[in-house]
């Protein structure tokens, strides 16, 4: 999600806070014996609790990957939720150790808010959400329409461009988060919700009648989501880091939640160094040998992870498309272990 509140306060923040005081995170984390996580107030697929209060998501996964590599025990998690306004604010100042909730990679927050994006667990774009019965297929139907949008987001930015872009008018209706858009949007309030197309999907099973509305195909910027942590601590970026990286490895080896036990005595040195039998690449992170191994034993390869949460086994039913491995026609590429 591209929420991103007032980047002046957040830039703020970051000065106050100098990277010299967060330096030995993972240190912090083992002594503590859990992963302070950020996560959304709420968004299905991603970062939401289900009936029990079990946090379950794609976002959410990602903090467990990151426990299961720091502590060897992938609920050893404590999940914070923040809204888009206190988000950085809450990493900058210690509150989080990493910040896992739908949040877009741009160059502002990659240098003036002292942040650094650990990778890409979602490749998005923002679209739109329309009532069936508006009758319009593209968005280049949408000249005069009402727009309900989330107030201080890069939604309203490209929102903006596009429509200027094609010499066509709107009417924005501002609302503080994405449950009131929703509302308004189901309420009449307004013809178009407009957000990322994951957020999109994600709020369509909100409606009473999800059928009503669809997604129209049009994606009119980049929105690439994933971890961010703090600048100013290279040990725990690179944990961070490749405990996403190990879940898109473990995908293109074949290493599965189900399988990995028996692949351990696979003749493979790919495998053999990702489980831990060859190297010495957990000691170089700071964490035991088997890192990687714990991470798909406990949480599963990126596959397993985007299908029960957004894909084919879960209710968006959101296809791989952009987010499948480059070898299958996707963006999803990690460096290798070696």
């Amino acid at each position: 999600m591209k929420k991103i509140g007032s980047v002046a306060a957040a830039a703020a923040v970051a000065l106050t806070f100098s990277v010299q005081s967060h330096a030995g995170t993972l240190d912090n984390v083992k002594a503590n014996g859990v992963v302070n996580c950020g996560v959304s107030t709420g968004l299905p697929g991603f970062s939401n609790p289900d009936d029990k209060g079990n946090w379950q998501g794609l976002d959410v996964d990602v903090c467990r990957a990151v426990a299961a590599a720091a502590l060897g025990d992938a609920s050893k998690v404590k999940y914070v939720p923040l809204n888009a306004k206190e988000r950085f604010t809450a990493l900058q100042s210690g509150e989080v150790d990493v910040l896992s909730r739908n949040t877009t990679w741009t160059i502002s927050r990659d240098t003036s808010l002292g942040l650094n994006f650990a990778g890409v667990n979602y490749y998005d774009g923002q679209g739109f959400l329309v009532k069936k019965s508006l009758g319009v297929s593209s968005a280049l139907e949408l000249d005069g329409a009402t727009f309900c949008i989330q107030a201080g987001t890069t939604t309203e930015l490209n929102l903006a461009d596009y429509f200027r872009l094609n010499n066509m008018t709107y009417q924005p209706v501002v609302f503080d988060n994405s449950d009131q858009t929703v509302q308004g949007f189901e309420a009449g309030r307004c013809d178009v919700l407009t957000s990322d197309q994951s957020q999109l999907y994600a709020l369509r099973i909100k409606l009473a009648d999800p059928t009503s509305a669809q997604v129209l195909p049009e994606v009119i910027s980049k929105e690439p989501l994933g971890p961010v942590v703090r600048q100013g601590d290279d040990q725990w970026f690179n944990l961070v880091k490749w405990s996403y990286f190990a879940t898109v490895d473990a995908e293109e080896l074949g290493l599965t939640s189900q399988n990995i036990d028996q692949m351990k005595d696979s003749d493979d040195p790919n495998i053999k160094r990702f489980v831990g039998g060859e190297g010495d690449f957990g000691k170089d992170l700071g964490v035991s040998s088997d890192w990687a191994y714990q991470i798909v034993k406990q949480v599963g390869n990126y596959g397993e992870m985007f299908d029960r949460n957004v894909g084919s086994g879960s209710p968006l039913g959101i296809a791989r498309g952009l987010n499948a491995l480059w070898s299958k026609g996707g963006l999803q590429y990690a460096p290798p272990m070696r």
